[in-house]
Formats: C-alpha cells, structure tokens, sequence
C-alpha cells in the first residue's frame, strides 16, 4: 500500500472515533501516504498529526454538490491503493465507488456498497464499541486491530493552554447538538453550586456555546469558573482536558476529545444509553446516568430539539450527589 483514504465528513464525534483506524494502518503500512476527508471545520483536529499526509475537506455548507464533484476529480488523481469509507450515506458512497482506488472497503449500509471491493456488516449490538465497528472495515488487512482512539495536541497548543494549568482544575463541557443528550442548565448550576468556591472551573465549548457557559456561570455564583467557550481550539481543548482532576461531558463530541488524550472523564448520558457503543474510552472513565428505570429511555440513537415525553426525566432527575461523590478524590494534588 503506498496511498490510503479514510472518508469520514460526520461530525466532530464521529471523525474521533475514526482515529483507530488511522493508528492501525499506519502501524501495518508504516510506508504509506495516509490521507482523510473531512467536512469542513473538522480538519482542525488534524493540524500537525504525525501519521497523516494530507486532509482533504468537503465544504457542505455552499454548493455542496459542485464541491463533492470536485472532490471526486482530486481523489481519482491521487489514484489510491485503498479507500476506507466509514459512512452509510449515498455521497461518500459515490467518492468510494468512483475513486478509481484499487481497493475500497465499507458498509453493506452504504447504498452504493455493491460497488466496493469489501462490504462489511455494519455490527450494532450491544456493548460493540463504535470504534469496533469502524476496525471491521479493516479487518482483511489487520486482523488484530487495536482499539485507540488518538488525537495529537501540538508543542503549540500546550504551550498556549500553559496559563490555565497553573493550579488544579476542573472542565466543564455543558452543550450537545441535541438536547436530549445534553445535561439540563439548571443541572449543571447545581453541580457548579456544590462545588468548592476556590476550585478552578474551565467550561469549554465552540462560541455558540458562550451565552449557556455564562449563565451557567453566574446563575450559579461560583467565582473560581472562567468561561473558555470559542476561545480554544479543538486540540487546544484537548490538551487543556489532559492534566484537568477531571473532565464533565455529555455523551457529545467533548467526551470523545477526553478518549483521544486520555483524559479523566465523567460522562453524563441523558436520553442515550452506553450500550449504544459510543461511550468514553479513557482509563479513568465513570459514566453518570439517571438510576429510574424509566420506560422510555432510550428515546432514539442520536437524540432529539425536546423531549418526546415532555418532562425529560432522562437529564432532570440524576442525583448531583452521583457527579460530585469522588470529587475529593479528583482534586487530590
């Protein structure tokens, strides 16, 4: 193998669960010029990565089609030995099936699959990881794959979060793309309120999430918490994560910056459940999640804007004590 393509343009989330799929074939064709698409904004976790030669990005936000067209002549050009497509969508199904790679792999999901060199049923079961399921598209060129997820803060992005690290602290990464799976702002108030005034208190987030950071903030009157939200990088973020006592995170795309840097986490899971595949991966990993067995959790795969039910039991009703129970423990120098 001398070029690869890995395809994942989903989101921030999904793209980090594609991470052990890079680590691995780097490992089996450490010679090969390893590249990936992305959608645009999702190439910032890649800046500096050691084992990637180029990242190619689809921008969907204008002239989506045109731009996916363009795509497909740079890729045919490349003239790949191997194309990994990672997604069950029609539009990386066709850069797949006409990239003119020798070799492509992906899922029997995928509508255009039949054109590919390797289907490979797509294994959603309970306790199969995400990123076993990513490996799966692999499999014919590494039996044995392991599972890391990893992504790789720069000289640069430690230097710049330095100034944070001057005492011990915490993260708090309050916000979702949906609220089911996103912890209620009254919720987080609580937990900031039982928390030690002088404890360092990060919250982070893209700038969309600024307003809920600062309400969070002073709704709760805790004057160690200092509002990082759109001021960070994604890889600044994460290596902000690494050296925290400990990480808070919704089942979202922070928690899974705390898997690529092995950072402590507490992931709070809402509407979504664990078993669905996507939870932390870090050695000190603790999941948080509403102890009523509640007859409509879980509501769906990805969550919902609002509540099906109207009360959203899943986020309202966990106990704060069941965050803050090891806190003293976290925050040990």
């Amino acid at each position: 193998m001398k070029k690869i393509l890995v395809i994942q343009t989903a989101s921030i989330g999904d793209v980090i669960l594609t991470t052990p799929i890079i680590e691995n074939l780097r490992e089996k064709f450490p010679d090969a010029a390893i590249d990936i698409l992305v959608k645009k904004g999702n190439e910032t976790l890649f800046e500096k990565h050691p084992f990637l030669h180029k990242v190619l990005i689809w921008d969907k936000s204008r002239k989506k089609y045109k731009n996916l067209l363009t795509l497909l002549f740079c890729i045919r050009q490349r003239k790949y030995d191997l194309a990994v497509n990672v997604q069950r969508f029609f539009s990386t199904g066709f850069l797949t099936a006409f990239s003119r790679a020798k070799t492509t792999t992906g899922f029997k999901k995928n509508p255009l699959s039949f054109l590919f060199t390797h289907r490979i049923k797509h294994l959603f079961g309970e306790n199969v990881h995400e990123t076993e399921r990513n490996l799966s598209l692999i499999s014919h060129f590494v039996p044995q794959p392991e599972r890391s997820i990893r992504l790789y803060p720069s000289k640069e992005d430690d230097a710049f979060v330095s100034r944070y690290k001057t005492t011990l602290y915490i993260t708090i990464s309050p916000a979702s793309l949906w609220f089911t799976k996103q912890f209620p702002k009254e919720q987080w108030i609580r937990l900031l309120q039982k928390l030690p005034s002088d404890l360092t208190v990060y919250f982070l987030g893209g700038k969309a999430d600024k307003t809920l950071c600062d309400e969070i903030i002073q709704s709760s009157g805790h004057t160690s918490s200092v509002n990082l939200a759109g001021r960070l990088t994604l890889l600044q973020s994460a290596s902000l994560m690494k050296q925290a006592q400990m990480n808070f995170v919704n089942d979202s795309a922070p928690m899974h910056l705390c898997s690529a840097v092995n950072a402590p986490t507490t992931a709070i899971f809402c509407s979504t459940v664990p078993r669905f595949g996507f939870g932390p991966l870090s050695e000190n990993a603790h999941i948080v999640e509403c102890r009523e067995d509640l007859p409509c959790r879980p509501c769906g795969l990805h969550g919902f804007r609002k509540c099906p039910k109207q009360h959203f039991k899943c986020g309202n009703n966990i106990d704060i004590n069941n965050l803050t129970e090891k806190l003293n423990e976290y925050t040990k120098p």
